[in-house]
């Protein structure tokens, strides 16, 4: 008999490729990113057994006592989706995969001073404050060139796209905050910008993961939907 593990994690894509038929999209087209912060190692190598190689944390010291555990045949890594203080970039460098949450040029020279002696580039996205909280992280929409313009120096940066939060709140509003972000895709692709596609659009989580489907996400993030309630302990 399944596990609830692999139970949700079966309803989960098959939300996403409803998602994806409503919206005529190709399922190949958007990836799942499950969010594993809080639960164990057991859980996470239940899921990357269906496939899965990447695994969103949000905490450093997560990541690290996360990491510790690996082994070679483990076969995936980490995409840290939460805020990074400069005296943690030495960790990320080291032991991400993916960096989600860049959002200050003194994050991007901070990762590239911890990249450049280890020869690796890292894949970036910029987090944008699409719905203009205060207390969410992320760079506001109309200061994303500028930002971009200060990367051009960040060698080991491999800055892919976007990636945001939506507003809790009806369809209508976080749908604008979506398109934002397609608004802002566009500006950068028009202006060629760092010479990236941008073809990269994080967005969507459990609640509101059809409607950024809807609105071009190739990469929606799922936690407890997948893994279950959160249990905050130690590395909470």
């Amino acid at each position: 008999m399944p596990s609830d593990i692999a139970q949700n994690l079966a309803s989960v894509e098959a939300r996403i490729a409803a998602a994806c038929s409503a919206a005529d999209r190709d399922p190949s087209t958007v990836s799942l990113l499950p969010v594993s912060k809080t639960h164990p190692m057991d859980a996470l190598r239940e899921v990357a057994s269906h496939g899965y190689t990447l695994f969103g944390e949000n905490k450093v010291q997560e990541l690290v006592a996360k990491s510790a555990e690996l082994s070679e045949d483990d076969g995936f890594g980490f995409s840290v989706i939460g805020h990074l203080q400069t005296n943690k970039a030495k960790q990320v460098a080291e032991l991400a995969s993916e960096f989600q949450c860049l959002d200050s040029a003194k994050i991007a020279v901070a990762l590239d001073k911890r990249l450049q002696p280890l020869g690796k580039r890292l894949p970036v996205l910029i987090q944008v404050n699409s719905s203009g909280e205060e207390q969410k992280s992320g760079i506001a929409p109309e200061e994303v060139p500028g930002l971009v313009d200060e990367l051009t120096a960040c060698d080991a940066l491999d800055v892919r796209g976007l990636m945001t939060v939506a507003i809790k709140g009806d369809e209508p509003q976080v749908a604008a905050c979506f398109e934002r972000m397609l608004e802002l895709q566009r500006r950068l692709r028009d202006a060629q910008a760092l010479g990236s596609s941008w073809d990269e659009l994080s967005m969507g989580m459990s609640g509101d993961l059809e409607l950024a489907i809807a609105h071009g996400s190739t990469c929606v993030r799922v936690g407890t939907a997948i893994f279950g309630a959160r249990d905050y302990g130690p590395l909470a």
